[in-house]
């Protein structure tokens, strides 16, 4: 008896063609697969900060798993530049809406008894609030890095990125985002030569 087929995962492999930062010049190109893979390596480790250093009680893999999943709606929006999609009450609420139909729609094309296992990673409002806490600031954690990366480039264009970003990494003060900027973030500056040594 063969299965029915599935495309969720031909179209997840699709996520490396999707280019984010689209109203920016990049020196260095980034696509939504690289972006998932470093925002889940972050949240894993934000997570793990947390319990460790902060009385926190969260699972980092669940966290990680989610977060390679949080941006996968984008196969089917595509990457939607933060200016636009926070532009207004309307637009961010508007783009919500596309966001939750698009989830939606991947996990229809998962075989049905397979659908349920998904929803905690594919569904961001099935995500507990510390789940989402997480992944947001380690979202928000990748970005400020890539604008320094393109600051490092010579691209001075990503400097009113990174100065707001930054501010709002600053603001919202998680302590386990506040020791990764503190631990692991200056080393993200430094040759590699330097880092082997």
């Amino acid at each position: 008896m063969s299965r029915p087929k599935s495309h969720f995962f031909a179209y997840i492999a699709r996520l490396r063609w999707i280019r984010r930062w689209g109203l920016m010049r990049n020196a260095i190109e980034e696509n939504v697969a690289t972006h998932s893979w470093e925002v889940a390596t972050l949240a894993h480790a934000l997570a793990l900060i947390r319990n460790r250093h902060f009385a926190g009680t969260v699972n980092p893999e669940h966290i990680a798993t989610a977060a390679l999943y949080h941006d996968a709606a984008e196969v089917i929006t595509g990457d939607m530049p933060t200016p636009i999609k926070y532009h207004s009450k309307v637009m961010r609420e508007a783009f919500g809406d596309i966001e939750h139909k698009a989830q939606a729609e991947l996990l229809a094309l998962l075989p049905a008894d397979l659908r349920a296992d998904f929803v905690p990673y594919v569904t961001e409002s099935a995500w507990a609030p510390a789940v989402q806490e997480i992944i947001k600031a380690a979202d928000r954690l990748s970005a400020w890095l890539k604008c320094q990366a393109e600051i490092q480039a010579g691209n001075k264009e990503f400097e009113p990125a990174a100065s707001q970003i930054y501010k709002r990494l600053q603001t919202e003060a998680l302590p386990e985002v506040l020791y990764f900027l503190e631990v692991f973030a200056p080393s993200y500056q430094r040759p590699l030569d330097h880092l082997l040594e």
